[in-house]
Formats: C-alpha cells, sequence, structure tokens
C-alpha cells in the first residue's frame, strides 16, 4: 500500500508523546514548588514587618504626631518652608519648629524611629500623614538626609485608612531593591488615625536564593525528565510499538502481495503481550482466512455480476424492441399524430405504451404501469402487453379485452404482481372512442382552441388484482384539433432532494405553455422540466408519456357562414347549404333530408338560444372522406342545450297520447347517420353527418 503524504512512524510519535507528558510533569512539578516555596517566604517575611510596623505605630505619640501635622499642614510652615528652600537653609525649618515648641520632641521621635530601624534590621522606618492629595513627610519636614526609605504606595491608597484599618503587607521591587513593606496607623488618644507608621525589610537576599532555588529544581526536572523518558520509552516499545510495527508490516505485506508476505508470517509473529494487542493479533489471523475466502466468493461474484450485466443490458435491448420507438409510425395516414417516450428508473422497467391499428379506421391506444420495478416487473409487463394487444385486435371492446386480460394475469401470479392500464379504442373517422382506466392516472384531454385539462371519472380497479373484475367502458369523441395525453405515475410523482413531488399541476403548466406544439415537443417539454424540478435526487420511477393529436379523417371545401339566429334568416341558411350541396352533386333525396334537418335545428336555436336578446350562429358545411360524407356543424353561444340528452318519443302512441316536444330532433337522428353534441368553451356544438 503506497503511503501519502509525510509519513511518521509509531514508535516517533509515541517517542513526542511520552516527551511532552514527561516535560508538562517535570514543569509542572517544578513550578509548583517553586510556588509554595515564595509563598511560604512571602507570608513569614510579611507577618515579621507586619509586627515591626505594629511596633512602631505603638510607641509613636499620636497626639504629638497630631500637633505636629496640623503645624505642618499650616499656611505659616508653607511660607517659612518656602523661605528656606529659596535661601537653602534648612536651619529655618529647625528654628520655627522650635519656636513652635514642638523640635525637641521631633528630634526624639526620630531617634526613636532610628533606633527601631537598627533593633529589627530594617531597611527603613517612617512616619507619613496625608492632607488631601498631599503626602507629609513627619520625620522630616525639610525632606533632608534624615528620612530614609521609600513609601511604595499611592495617597489614593493611604486615604483608605483614615478609619484605623489595617494596612495588608506588600513585597515589590522598587529602586531600592526588592523590599517587604508594612503599614500600621498611628492613633491619637481618641482613638483616631493621624499617621502612618511603615516598615521596609530588604528582600534581595531572599529573592536570591528564591533564584537559586528554582535553578536546582529546574536540574532536578530535567533529571527526572530524561530518566522517565528513558524509562517510558522504553516500556511503551516492549508493550505496545514493537508488537504492533510487527503486526502492521505482516498486515501490509500480505495485502500487497509483491512484499513476499504469506499466511505463515502472520501465523508465526512472535507476540504474546497477553492483553489486547495479542487480542487483535489473534483476529487478524482469523480476518485473514476469512478475506482469503471473501475474496475467493468476490472473484466468483463479479464474474456473475458481469455476465448479469450484460443479459440486462440484451434485455434491455429487447424491452425498448418491444415499444413502437419510429415516429411517426404511420407515415401514410394524417388523421393523426402519435408521439411516445418511456425513461426505465432501471434496467429495465414495468411500464409500457402501445399503440396499434386494430383495422383500417380503428386505432387503439395503451399505456400501462407493472407494480414494482426490475426483472420481475419487466416479465410481467411482456406478457401484459403481448395479451392486451392481441386481445383488442381480435375486434374486442376495451372492456372485454382487460376482463379477458385479467383472468389471463391472474392465473399463478404468485409474485402478487399487477397492472395499471389505460386502453381506448377510437375511430379514426369521427373521432368517437372508448377508453377504460383500470386504475390508471387521469388522462388530460385539449380541445380545440382551448387548453389541457384533467379528465376526472371514477376507475376500475388495476389488472390482475383478483378475478372476475369487470371494466367500465367511459365513451368519448375527439374533434379535429383536440389533444390527447396520457402519462404514468412517475411524472406527478418524480421527487427532488427536498422530498416534494413534481404533480400533475406542474405537467399541466408546461402543456398549457405552448398548446399548440406538436406531441414530440410537449413530450420533450415535459421531460426536460421533470429534470430541471428533481435536479440531482434518483429516479425511483419509470417515465412514460403519450400524447395523441386528431385532425380527423380529413375535410374539402369547408365553408362557413355566421348569421343572425332569428327565424327569418333560415331561407338564407338552406341557400347556402343547397348551395353547396349541390357542387358535392348531392342527390336530390338526401338534400331534401338534410334540408328537413338544418331547418329543425336552426329553428331551435333562433327560438331558444338566446332568450333575452338577439345572437349568432355559425352554420358550416364540409365534405369528409373515407368513407364519403357530408358534415353540417352549428355553433351558439347561448344557453346550454344537449338536444340530445331527452328521450325519444314513443311513436307508437297517437299524437294525442304523447307529450308534446322532441318529435323534431327524433326526426333528425332518424334522417341523419350521425348526430354529436358537445358543449365546449361556452359554445353549443352539434354536428349533423350524412354519408353519401
Amino acid at each position: 500500500m503506497e503511503r501519502k503524504g509525510k509519513w511518521i512512524s509509531l514508535n516517533r510519535k509515541v517517542s513526542i508523546v511520552i516527551m511532552v507528558v514527561v516535560l508538562i510533569l517535570a514543569c509542572g512539578l517544578a513550578g509548583i514548588a517553586y510556588y509554595v516555596n515564595g509563598t511560604r517566604t512571602d507570608r513569614y517575611y510579611k507577618d515579621s514587618t507586619a509586627k515591626m510596623a505594629a511596633t512602631v505605630a505603638y510607641f509613636v505619640d499620636g497626639d504629638y504626631v497630631l500637633r505636629l501635622r496640623q503645624a505642618l499642614e499650616s499656611e505659616a510652615f508653607a511660607e517659612v518652608r518656602r523661605q528656606a528652600v529659596e535661601a537653602d537653609d534648612k536651619e529655618q525649618i529647625i528654628a520655627w519648629l522650635r519656636e513652635q515648641g514642638l523640635y525637641e520632641q521631633f528630634d526624639r521621635m526620630n531617634e526613636m524611629l532610628r533606633g527601631c530601624r537598627d533593633r529589627l534590621g530594617a531597611e527603613s522606618v517612617y512616619l507619613q500623614s496625608l492632607s488631601g492629595n498631599l503626602s507629609i513627610n513627619l520625620v522630616d519636614p525639610s525632606e533632608d538626609m534624615l528620612y530614609v526609605g521609600s513609601l511604595e504606595i499611592s495617597v489614593e491608597e493611604f486615604s483608605q485608612y483614615d478609619s484605623n484599618e489595617r494596612i495588608e503587607p506588600t513585597v515589590s521591587t522598587t529602586e531600592f531593591g526588592w523590599l517587604c513593606s508594612a503599614y500600621e496607623p498611628v492613633v491619637d488618644s481618641n482613638g483616631q488615625s493621624v499617621a502612618i507608621a511603615g516598615v521596609d525589610i530588604s528582600m534581595d537576599k531572599v529573592m536570591k536564593e528564591r533564584r537559586q532555588f528554582l535553578l536546582i529544581m529546574m536540574l532536578y526536572a530535567a533529571v527526572l525528565m530524561a530518566v522517565l523518558y528513558i524509562l517510558g520509552l522504553r516500556l511503551m516499545r516492549k508493550i505496545a510499538t514493537n508488537p504492533l510495527e510487527m503486526l502492521s508490516k505482516a498486515v501490509v505485506g500480505f495485502a500487497d502481495a509483491k512484499k513476499g508476505y504469506t499466511e505463515a508470517d502472520i501465523i508465526s509473529l512472535p507476540i504474546h503481550s497477553n492483553d489486547e494487542i495479542e487480542d487483535l493479533y489473534h483476529e487478524i489471523r482469523n480476518m485473514q482466512g476469512r478475506m482469503v475466502e471473501y475474496l475467493d466468493n468476490l472473484t466468483r461474484v463479479t464474474a456473475e455480476k458481469e455476465r448479469i450485466g450484460a443479459e440486462l443490458n440484451v434485455a434491455t435491448q429487447i424491452q425498448a424492441d418491444m415499444l413502437p420507438r419510429i415516429f411517426p409510425p404511420f407515415p401514410e395516414r394524417t388523421e393523426f399524430e402519435i408521439f411516445a417516450s418511456m425513461d426505465p428508473a432501471k434496467e429495465v422497467g414495468g411500464d409500457f405504451y402501445d399503440f396499434f391499428l386494430v383495422d383500417e379506421n380503428h386505432l387503439a391506444l395503451v399505456i400501462a404501469d407493472v407494480s414494482g420495478k426490475g426483472v420481475p416487473a419487466a416479465l410481467f409487463m411482456v406478457i401484459a402487453k403481448t395479451l392486451i394487444k392481441n386481445s383488442t385486435q381480435m375486434g374486442k371492446s376495451p372492456a372485454k379485452v382487460l376482463t379477458d386480460v385479467n383472468e389471463q394475469l391472474c392465473e399463478g401470479n404468485e409474485a402478487n404482481l399487477f397492472v395499471t392500464v389505460w386502453l381506448a379504442v377510437i375511430d379514426i373517422r369521427t373521432g368517437r372512442g372508448v377508453a377504460v382506466n383500470a386504475g390508471h392516472e387521469h388522462p388530460v384531454l385539449r380541445r380545440k382552441d382551448g387548453k389541457y385539462e384533467l379528465v376526472v371519472y371514477r376507475h376500475s380497479m388495476a389488472v390482475a388484482t383478483m378475478e372476475g373484475l369487470r371494466f367500465k367502458e367511459h365513451p368519448f369523441e375527439l374533434y379535429p384539433g383536440d389533444s390527447l395525453f396520457v402519462y404514468t405515475d412517475g411524472v406527478p410523482e418524480a421527487t427532488n432532494e427536498n422530498n416534494e413531488m413534481y404533480g400533475t399541476d406542474r405537467m399541466l403548466e408546461v402543456l398549457n405553455r405552448n398548446p399548440d406544439a406538436g406531441m414530440e415537443e410537449q413530450l420533450i417539454n415535459i421531460q426536460k422540466e421533470m429534470n430541471v424540478f428533481v435536479g440531482s435526487a434518483p429516479q425511483f420511477d419509470d417515465v412514460t408519456m403519450l400524447g395523441f393529436k386528431y385532425y380527423g379523417s380529413g375535410a374539402k371545401n369547408m365553408f362557413e357562414i355566421t348569421i343572425d339566429a332569428k327565424v327569418e334568416a333560415l331561407p338564407d341558411v338552406l341557400a347556402f347549404i343547397d348551395s353547396h350541396l349541390e357542387k358535392m352533386d348531392v342527390g336530390m333525396k338526401v338534400q331534401m333530408q338534410i334540408d328537413i334537418a338544418v331547418e329543425e335545428i336552426f329553428v331551435n336555436i333562433a327560438s331558444y338560444a338566446y332568450p333575452e336578446g338577439n345572437g349568432k350562429a355559425t352554420i358550416s358545411i364540409s365534405e369528409k372522406t373515407g368513407p364519403r360524407a357530408v358534415s353540417i356543424s352549428f355553433k351558439d353561444s347561448g344557453m346550454p342545450y344537449d338536444p340530445l340528452a331527452k328521450e325519444d318519443p314513443d311513436v307508437t302512441l297517437s299524437a294525442e297520447e304523447r307529450q308534446i316536444g322532441g318529435l323534431g330532433i327524433f326526426m333528425v337522428k332518424k334522417s341523419m347517420d350521425d348526430v354529436l353534441y358537445e358543449y365546449r368553451n361556452g359554445c353549443n356544438n352539434l354536428t349533423l353527418i350524412k354519408n353519401l
């Protein structure tokens, strides 16, 4: 195995870890010893200095200090001191103190302080008072050599001790070296603090000894660190790193045949540590045997997988070849346009579509979705597709086709697979068809000049769910320019990374973005939009779509007229119809039948379509081919009315016994070969078809 980057051995890592641990322990030990020693020494000297300061404060006369402080704080002394400084004559200050009767006792106090300093072995002993922010040396108002020492504390800090509180001793470095300083308030006969007695003890020798102690501790820590490092390193190598290094080399060598390690090399390793490392050694030995067996199995499985993969590729191609993939599929037929696609989620899928001519005039459309995925669904799909096509081509109705196929698929269906199916058979000549929806998605229909909308109705159960099922047929009719779109649930249930489904609303939005586009363009647009929506999320279901657009059997010499919907306009309507019937060489008998039917329909529109005012009616006439027929259409925007919904009158009864109304439309239906009605886009549309 090739190592990437900078590689550090386990022994070196262990050495570094032990060195760091020992260094931390040694330095910590030295630091703790130094801290403990310094703390105890500082506490001893602080206590001693505080006792000295208390002794000095005890022997100082507080009442005298108060009188002296008041004199020194007076304006008279300030003037004397100023003159003495200007004349450089300190005797003026002494003379002034003698005049005030303060000098003799001041001199005795200085002698007492010097004596205390010498007896106590202090660096300096002094007395000081505060006046506001002014510090006054009571030992020597002239600030001459009688004052020895330094007071390392600010005026602000001293001010808090005017209430006789004890001042905490301090150890600090000054211009005179390291000093331990203690302060004690001097009180008068009234118990009020009048000054501060200070004592400084030199700590230079102590600090020197402390530094020597620290050096000794560091040398001791260094020796201890070296000893512990050597012992710890040898111990770790013996019990851990050396066995692990041997085991690592053997395992890496076994994985790399070039190193020449074999199973015997690992078995013979001298690892007898009686701990987790030895357990690891035995587990690796066991794992080695399992690994050899696993590699043998993996080799066989890989070969088998490659064989299955090759067979799946063939199966994918076979399944693709079973579905119609050449478009346009019937280039000689101009009555319709078809396009379809299927994108399986796995190598093979359970969705399928199909379209084929049952006979010269009838086209079958099929789209289906088998439950499950992969090879089982694909095999079930092949059987279902074959049975549906064979049964439909026998001329059976869609409901009968699915009934028979259901019984056949239920036989031996141990896997409990089922298939949702939408099957329709359309008469290419008239656009009339019959569909059966066996648990499939709702189809989408678009009328000419309209928009794509879901056609929602109650479905039958899926095929192969249980025996004895009956399927309900749904008749429908397509007009020239109408489009039909069917799909599997892989379209609306396509899911993105946020677990959000694509849905039928987005599908309809894409279809209606350019509703006049061809079916191939529509299917491609939906697929692109789905791919953008889904993003990097995996495809969980097959995606299958089929689009059908109906153009009709073809019309030639189509003419239309828009006229006021009034009874008075009937002669113009009949003249329009007759002129074109004559051009079509329509016989007189047929022409009379058509005129009677046209009159009935137009008079009904003029009389009842617009009850609140005048309106328009559009009448069109065209000749259809295959078989030859004439088609006459009436379109009005009046109140909705379906004349075909009314029951036919019983003509066996006398005129007095029959119910009034309905006889005219009955005669129209009898005289024409077909009468069609639809209310779409806010208009009544009635078509009369007469075969010639």
